[in-house]
């Protein structure tokens, strides 16, 4: 079993052998994939907190490095831990607006408190948790998915225009022609490249767009002088961890977002690769995410989940087995190891990583309508469950501050297109779906089904 298990992790699904340094290239292609969303939360949570520029470097650098090691913990399967997907793990971006919030209430040592809680939340829940897959069909997972690609275009958007909206230079013409031209790359070599060059086509997109931006005088290197060449992390480097319930209660919350945003994931890469997500399988996945919550709160960190993003890269790529990203994962080890090194990916412009991320964003918003293809739309109530929960997903993405009059510990769930659409996609299904008397007319059709084929 172990050795089919490793013949697996070396191929694509079609059999055909992924060479080491195809697999290498393929791997760095993931990791820059996830690189902007991953650095961007301890941006914005350093920035929150006042962090100074050696405290940020630290942050930065020992997140990269925990990504690794929350990714290496979801790819090998053991007896208790791992999904064996190619997943990567990041930062859940969910959780910057509360622990921003936390640290400036209670304190770094809350905050880091309270990341921990969560993750033994997790871990111990994790059992329990995957036991509800019926909670989880084609019409709730694929909703899920389209949401998650769907609500983070906005993102790429922004990207695309500059990455500050506020700025006066938001939407310049060489913002816009090198965030096109970056797309163009990606969708030329989609359309024309063949073999292992289209596979990469993200990667040179994003290399190409970057070398036109560096002839429009928009790359800056000072970031990468002013690194350091090694830092370690290291257990409670800004503070020991202080324990607040209602703190540790918030981000059980946000947790619960993230069980349900990875689970939509989880189903989307097994429809990719051709894998049926048991629950056995749910129940490491969500173990490990635990472990990886906890490490983070340790390493005085960031809570970790699986990355939506790379998605778009697997299936760009074609290339679906978990060897690239392994390869990932040592890599960010690396990067995290070395600040100097890992500061050459923050030179890429917001434009050209904008470009990217509406085109990889998009075919996951693609992936989720194709698992909708499985769903019975005659059945009004399956439409009903669909339609509302992308509106409110995509809604609340565009305007979120609909809800700026509400407690501050809602707005936590419901100022997030991907929380409030899939707690409403998993809502409405128990409303419209597993009612006693709705089960018992699903099961009777069934019968009347099988009888008419008989006949």
């Amino acid at each position: 079993m172990q050795t089919t298990q490793s013949s697996q992790a070396t191929q694509t699904t079609d059999g055909q052998p992924v060479s080491t340094w195809k697999a290498a290239i393929l791997g760095f292609q993931h990791l820059l994939a996830m690189y902007s969303g991953d650095v961007l939360v301890p941006l914005l949570i350093g920035g929150a907190l006042h962090f100074n520029a050696m405290q940020m470097a630290y942050l930065i650098s020992a997140d990269i490095f925990m990504c690794g090691i929350a990714t290496l913990l979801q790819l090998k399967r053991t007896r208790f831990t791992g999904i064996a997907l190619p997943v990567v793990l990041g930062c859940a971006v969910q959780a910057v607006t509360p622990l921003s919030a936390i640290g400036r209430n209670y304190g770094v040592g809350t905050m880091y408190g309270a990341i921990i809680g969560a993750g033994l939340f997790v871990f111990l829940s994790a059992g329990w948790f995957s036991k509800i897959k019926n909670l989880f069909p084609p019409v709730v997972t694929g909703s899920l998915i389209t949401i998650i690609g769907f609500t983070l275009i906005p993102v790429g958007f922004q990207n695309l225009g500059g990455g500050d909206v506020s700025a006066k230079n938001f939407g310049d013409l060489k913002f816009l022609l090198v965030g096109f031209l970056t797309m163009a790359i990606i969708l030329g070599l989609n359309v024309f490249a063949k073999g292992f060059m289209k596979s990469l086509a993200i990667l040179l997109g994003i290399l190409l767009g970057t070398v036109i931006a560096s002839w429009l005088g928009m790359v800056n290197l000072s970031a990468v002088g002013q690194a350091s060449w090694f830092h370690l992390p290291q257990f409670f480097y800004f503070s020991t961890p202080k324990f607040e319930w209602s703190s540790i209660l918030t981000m059980i919350l946000v947790s619960l977002t993230t069980m349900v945003e990875s689970t939509g994931v989880f189903f989307a890469l097994g429809d990719i690769t051709g894998k049926q997500i048991k629950a056995a399988d749910l129940k490491r996945g969500y173990r490990a995410e635990g472990i990886a919550v906890i490490l983070g709160g340790l390493f005085n960190t960031f809570p970790y989940s699986t990355f939506s993003e790379n998605v778009g890269v697997v299936q760009l790529s074609g290339v679906k087995t978990r060897k690239p990203i392994y390869f990932s994962a040592l890599f960010l080890m690396l990067l995290g190891l070395l600040p100097k090194i890992s500061a050459l990916a923050t030179v890429i412009p917001d434009p050209v990583l904008g470009g990217a991320m509406i085109v990889m964003f998009g075919m996951v918003g693609v992936q989720g309508i194709r698992m909708l293809q499985q769903v019975d739309f005659k059945d009004n109530n399956n439409l009903l469950v669909s339609a509302i929960s992308i509106g409110l997903g995509l809604g609340v993405t565009v305007y979120p501050q609909i809800f700026q009059d509400l407690p501050q510990s809602l707005q936590i769930i419901v100022n997030n297109g991907v929380v409030i659409g899939s707690f409403s996609a998993v809502i409405l299904n128990v409303v419209f779906n597993l009612r006693p008397q709705r089960a018992a007319q699903a099961a009777q059709a069934q019968v009347n089904s099988t009888a008419q084929s008989r006949k």
